[in-house]
């Protein structure tokens, strides 16, 4: 679904006052980076120029509304109506709690617009809050202290450890996570969710 900042009307040229409030109804809507709202607000005056009959006198219009597009983007993340550090915080959170290695959620951070300094900080976890992610994906996944089967060969664990492995995660975090008594999974998790 695209977001009605998203979208243009066709006759009213895209000038400061329009793609401020543009902005701020998705941001109203959406959590985002500067970066992605960046994008949203250029997809909008793309949008508009590619329904102009005439594309050369529309230019120095789009030329204008590009440029006021950054700086209304460093405008509204000096009044923090945008912040890349709270959006990676709350990502962060959210993506660690639904089984995400920081390893995953940094990655995912980054390619959200965030810098790379600021995802490792918000992807930051202790050895505990990693152990509870890699039980809730082993949950998702029905492995480890999930397995339904109980007790598991040297091919199933293995195939279990990659899993995990794939998903970032350490090895002694893996190793932690498989040895894990379903018990002791469902309270770290509960812990984890808090």
């Amino acid at each position: 679904m695209v977001a009605s900042a998203d979208r243009a009307p066709s006759g009213r040229p895209p000038d400061e006052s329009t793609l401020h409030g543009a902005a701020l109804v998705y941001l109203a809507r959406y959590a985002a980076t500067e970066a992605g709202l960046h994008r949203v607000l250029m997809r909008r005056i793309e949008r508009w120029a590619r329904a102009q009959p005439d594309r050369e006198a529309a230019e120095p219009i789009l030329m204008a509304a590009r440029a006021t597009v950054d700086r209304l983007v460093k405008r509204l993340a000096e009044t923090g109506a945008v912040s890349d550090t709270v959006f990676a915080e709350n990502r962060a959170k959210s993506l660690i709690r639904s089984g995400q290695s920081s390893r995953a959620v940094q990655a995912r951070l980054v390619a959200k617009g965030v810098a790379s300094d600021v995802a490792r900080t918000a992807s930051a976890t202790d050895a505990e809050t990693e152990l509870a992610a890699a039980l809730v994906l082993a949950r998702k996944r029905r492995i480890g202290p999930y397995r339904p089967s109980g007790d598991a060969d040297a091919a199933v664990r293995l195939k279990e450890m990659g899993v995990l492995a794939r998903a970032g995660f350490s090895r002694d975090i893996v190793q932690q996570t498989l040895e894990t008594s379903r018990h002791d999974a469902e309270r770290r998790i509960y812990e984890l969710r808090r």
